[in-house]
């Protein structure tokens, strides 16, 4: 019999990423895979009932539920969502976007609009390096490059610089919910008690990593966090309020349901 009765029963969808895995990791129910723009659209479009979906998903479309105490955040340097660039930061007028995520596309914008005063001209990945000055790289995409990279770029880490400019954490993917699931507080405190079940297991997740286990021990526990609290919702509510002054999504004062 499954540890999870309320969640096995639901499509389930989750990323890949090495920072999902503890929030995953112990599940014995079936999962669809796929890049975080994925399963927004297949969250939308009603192919799942719950998934790992990035914020800006949960603040273009606030139907969803939100299950409480759980997400892949930071308070600080996160270490794989960055801006890569050559010379200052000021002199960069063309930027290479990483689409995985639209989360981190539009936390990138609003961070250059709102606390450096630019608005770089957005290109397709592939525009990087030939054309664009700059590249944003998220996950594990991310963690390689820095590997590979030896310093030769100068990294914008976004949840840094978040921190920096606005003193909260930054929530880059929370578990979103059908809001009309028939027993959605069973299903959120199984998402709960499977992150928790998670990051007391992070050696052994750790071990099955194909990284550098020095590298994504540290990640793991020094640079991701997983709970989603109070200040991780003032957070996502600056977060929020950016997105609106800058014309990413309209004005609402229909609040974000949390379960």
């Amino acid at each position: 019999m499954t540890r999870y009765p309320a969640l096995s029963a639901l499509r389930v969808g989750c990323v890949q990423y090495l920072n999902a895995k503890p929030l995953i990791h112990g599940y014995d129910g079936p999962v669809v895979f796929d890049h975080p723009s994925g399963l927004a659209r297949d969250l939308a479009a009603g192919r799942l009932d719950v998934a790992l979906v990035p914020t800006f998903e949960a603040l273009r479309h606030p139907r969803y539920l939100l299950a409480d105490g759980v997400a892949i955040a930071s308070d600080g340097p996160v270490f794989s969502v960055f801006l890569a660039h050559r010379g200052p930061l000021a002199a960069v007028r063309s930027i290479a976007l990483d689409p995985a995520s639209l989360t981190s596309i539009h936390l990138l914008q609003v961070l250059l609009a709102e606390y450096h005063g630019l608005r770089p001209q957005l290109l397709e990945l592939a525009a990087f390096p030939a054309t664009a000055d700059a590249v944003l790289l998220i996950g594990n995409q991310a963690i390689d490059f820095r590997a590979r990279d030896a310093d030769a770029h100068q990294l914008l880490d976004l949840g840094a610089e978040w921190q920096r400019c606005t003193g909260l954490p930054f929530v880059y993917a929370p578990w979103l919910l059908r809001a009309d699931l028939p027993d959605a507080a069973a299903v959120a405190d199984e998402l709960r008690a499977l992150q928790r079940h998670g990051t007391a297991h992070i050696a052994e997740i750790v071990r099955t990593d194909p990284h550098d286990a020095a590298l994504s021990q540290r990640y793991l526990t020094q640079h991701i966090r997983f709970d989603l609290g109070v200040r991780e919702k003032a957070g996502i509510a600056k977060f929020r309020e950016l997105l609106v002054r800058y014309g990413f999504i309209p004005a609402s004062d229909e609040p974000l349901r949390y379960v």
